[in-house]
């Protein structure tokens, strides 16, 4: 049977059937309390290697999704609270990594078998009735709040647009229909209070037009590995640029997320690396830091070289990256890194020909770089690495807010 029922844990990476892209692995858990399932767990995770034709799963030089890796429908990877290890095992032999796929999978099977203990203690608590009851609310009160919001906007279309760097040939960036809402649901988020709870009411008031087979609306078996992480970027982006004439909103951040992706002999390893965040009418922007849709913490240069056959030989802020103005945009990074043994590397990046837009007359951050050896590097590559190559990233500047003070 498909119909969900307790004790099951569904698995999916699948863009086109609920995911974003093959290594973001969504492990769903129905909830059940008393007769009936009253809501889901869920987990999503990004997987350092799911297969695919490079480590890492993150290659520049996709053209359908089946070179990104293992795609995974919705399938039972937990069947009433018994192990479906025929799943588990087919999961595990299609990653250069098998043993730490295995303990993500079982972290996250525990995640949402803690968020299923914490709400029925909830209802133990207060009650099933008035719990199903504070969920309504909850979400009738976003949906007020949102489009009190909308109404405080000047009426009018604003208009604007974006770019997203790379070849001019089919390729990778294509966004499933998921990550475009995603994106544009992002940009609506920042012109809301904090306190907004965010569910399904907080996006009520937006409707989002992309045409079937468009860029931000890929048909399978379109690749879409860098659609998830760099033009969901630029749709973001541009979203807050067209709502920047109605709202009084930030200059552009680095608008990439940088991601470097490595592998060789038994082992993977996935980073994003942060950027300059635009500065705005309240002060500047802060320097080194994830800016937009990216969502990675700083991965330790200790930890880093414990676990893998590389040496960082440079991590430092990239000075004066960020675009001067009355209020100053972040600075980007620069990160170096030696690798000890051959290895294969992915760079999936944006902004490296087009700066980010400073505001209200500040100037524009800095773009990055991807340098190998001192070799400059397009947006979007995979390059084979000898022992001693050294691959450093530079990282894009915020766009600086008002005009600069000066003669």
């Amino acid at each position: 049977a498909r119909e969900p029922a307790p004790g099951d844990v569904f698995v999916i990476n699948d863009p086109f059937s609920g995911g974003t892209h093959l290594p973001d692995v969504t492990l769903i858990s129905p909830v059940s309390i008393g007769d009936g399932i009253v809501g889901y767990a869920v987990t999503r995770a990004h997987h350092s290697d799911v297969g695919g034709m490079r480590p890492g799963s993150m290659p520049s030089d996709s053209r359908d999704l089946f070179q990104e890796g293992l795609v995974i429908p919705p399938v039972r990877l937990v069947r009433r609270g018994e192990p479906v290890d025929d799943v588990m095992s087919l999961l595990l032999a299609n990653s250069r990594t098998p043993r730490l796929r295995r303990g993500d999978l079982r972290a996250q099977v525990a995640a949402n078998a803690v968020a299923e203990r914490r709400l029925r203690e909830l209802a133990d608590r207060r009650g099933l009735d008035t719990v199903l009851a504070a969920f309504r609310d909850v979400v009738a009160y976003s949906e007020r709040m949102a489009r009190e919001i909308v109404r405080s906007l000047p009426d009018g279309t604003y208009r604007e647009h974006g770019e997203i760097e790379g070849d001019a040939v089919a390729g990778n960036v294509n966004c499933p229909l998921a990550v475009t809402r995603s994106a544009c649901y992002f940009a609506f988020r920042v012109l809301l209070p904090q306190e907004v709870p965010v569910n399904a009411g907080t996006y009520a008031p937006v409707r989002i037009v992309a045409p079937k087979g468009s860029l931000v609306n890929a048909r399978p078996p379109s690749a879409v590995v860098a659609g998830n992480v760099e033009t969901s970027q630029r749709v973001a982006d541009t979203v807050l640029l067209a709502l920047a004439g109605a709202a009084d909103l930030p200059a552009q951040g680095q608008g990439t997320m940088n991601n470097l992706a490595m592998g060789g002999a038994g082992w993977t390893y996935y980073e994003t690396l942060g950027g300059g965040q635009g500065a705005s009418s309240a002060g500047p922007g802060a320097s080194g830091v994830h800016v937009g849709m990216t969502n990675t913490l700083n991965t330790p240069i200790e930890a880093f070289e414990l676990e893998y056959p590389m040496r960082v030989e440079r991590y430092e802020l990239r000075d004066g990256s960020g675009g001067d103005g009355a209020n100053r945009g972040g600075d980007g990074l620069v990160r170096s890194i030696r690798v000890l043994e051959p290895a294969s590397a992915s760079l999936l990046t944006d902004r490296r020909r087009h700066r980010p837009q400073g505001a209200n007359g500040g100037d524009d951050g800095a773009t990055g770089r991807n340098l190998r050896n001192g070799e400059e590097l397009p947006p979007k590559t995979s390059v084979e690495l000898d022992p001693d190559d050294v691959l450093t990233v530079e990282t894009p500047g915020g766009g600086g807010w008002g005009r600069p003070s000066g003669p």
